[in-house]
């Protein structure tokens, strides 16, 4: 009788059992929800959609943050140490979300970066040198907030042979915000008030949690914090970057998002040096960055002559235009029309998404390994404009864009080791 205890102590087991949150097997709870639709809509085109609201805030103050910087600083090599030092700190920033979510549940991690989005924004709007870099940082660690939830839910719901095709849609749902967004902030921004597109920033940051909360999508993780190894910033990066495949995927989306961050933060740089206007600096943006629409026609490109020929001759073509591009922009339209078409040539390496990193990455250590492989963003931001600022202080601006092919060439020779199954 003394092994099994009185009957007291079994009613307080019972009572202390009933009153914890009951989580299905991880496997379970996938196949549940991947079946369950939502509104009418299917649970992969709702999981898409929510990166139209994440890339709206993002995309409303894009253009607007080199503009700004380069109004108060007067000089690109000088954007580039501001955001060189805001990439660092907000890379740091990044690493501390996986212990924030041991703390809080998905939902309000969102929230947390919904406030620092807000945050930010109030900072930014001041339109001082010290709001800027602080701003930075903090606009970093909240879309960072985003982007490693939104990444979990989709690891967690979506079947890992439907990754190649959720991420032609979701990257074509984005499609619309990266479009509009780059041109519409500087708009706003000229035409209306300075502020504007900061509070629509954060306002559709908000937006983004009301919808998540509205889909029912689950706020905690579908794998029990009990079954997990629990791995602190000191063990989960040489674990990352021990495996062959996340470390070649982790690179890859390095220099694909580094491409695209040069883009972003120079090409206004360049329309704005050259007497085009910061208007038609965020038109070539927009332009450039609505070759996104393309995408579906390049992933059913992949998933029909394999993700390693897409992306060596992606990478390689952006690096063969990208120079091409340096060497148009002594005439400022010629040089506008190059830009544009050397975002033709990356688009096509978008068509692969970060399918690499989501057919390699284990069940099991999603979040941690999330949370390091998000930090490419991060990455891509700090490293370009460090090294950026080297031949700036030497070259004109067309030399960042030599810099950037001849990294694409590099990265061409890199994807060459994909596997050919993929």
């Amino acid at each position: 009788m003394e092994r099994w205890g009185r009957a007291s102590d079994w009613a307080r087991v019972i009572r202390s059992v009933s009153s914890k949150r009951y989580t299905r097997h991880p496997s379970v709870t996938d196949r549940l929800l991947a079946s369950t639709p939502i509104a009418g809509f299917s649970r992969s085109t709702v999981l898409a959609s929510l990166f139209i609201l994440s890339g709206f805030a993002q995309t409303i103050i894009l253009t607007v943050l080199p503009v700004e910087a380069f109004r108060l600083l007067g000089d690109a090599r000088d954007v580039s140490v501001v955001y060189f030092a805001a990439g660092s700190a907000g890379f740091l920033a990044r690493l501390a979300i996986p212990s924030l979510g041991r703390l809080l549940d998905r939902h309000r991690v969102l929230i947390v970066g919904a406030a620092a989005s807000c945050l930010s924004g109030a900072l930014l709007a001041t339109e001082t040198l010290s709001g800027l870099a602080l701003g930075l940082v903090i606009n970093m660690f909240a879309f960072a907030c985003f982007e490693i939830v939104l990444n979990l839910y989709v690891l967690d719901q979506i079947a890992r042979n439907e990754l190649g095709r959720f991420e032609a849609k979701r990257i074509f749902f984005a499609a619309a915000p990266w479009t509009l967004g780059p041109w519409l902030g500087i708009y706003l921004q000229v035409h209306l008030a300075s502020w504007l597109p900061f509070v629509l920033s954060g306002a559709t940051s908000i937006a983004l949690i009301a919808v998540v909360r509205r889909c029912n999508l689950p706020a905690g993780t579908a794998v029990r914090p009990e079954q997990r190894k629990s791995l602190n910033p000191l063990r989960y990066l040489p674990r990352f970057f021990a495996q062959p495949r996340l470390r070649l995927a982790w690179i890859l989306a390095v220099g694909r998002s580094a491409w695209w961050g040069m883009f972003q933060v120079y090409a206004p740089i360049y329309a704005v040096q050259c007497g085009l206007g910061a208007e038609i600096g965020g038109a070539i943006v927009s332009i450039g960055i609505g070759t996104m629409w393309s995408v579906p026609l390049w992933g059913w490109l992949g998933r029909r002559y394999g993700l390693r020929s897409l992306l060596v001759a992606g990478y390689a073509s952006t690096g063969v235009v990208s120079v091409a591009t340096a060497l148009a922009m002594g005439i400022p339209w010629l040089g506008a029309a190059t830009l544009i078409l050397a975002t033709v040539a990356c688009e096509t390496i978008d068509g692969a998404g970060n399918t690499l990193y989501l057919r390699a990455v284990h069940a099991h250590e999603r979040s941690e390994m999330t949370a390091v492989f998000a930090s490419y963003r991060d990455v891509a931001q700090l490293a370009p404009p460090a090294v950026f600022a080297v031949p700036l202080t030497t070259f004109e601006l067309p030399a960042i864009f030599i810099a950037g092919g001849l990294m694409m060439f590099g990265l061409a020779g890199l994807a060459r080791y994909i596997p050919r199954r993929i």
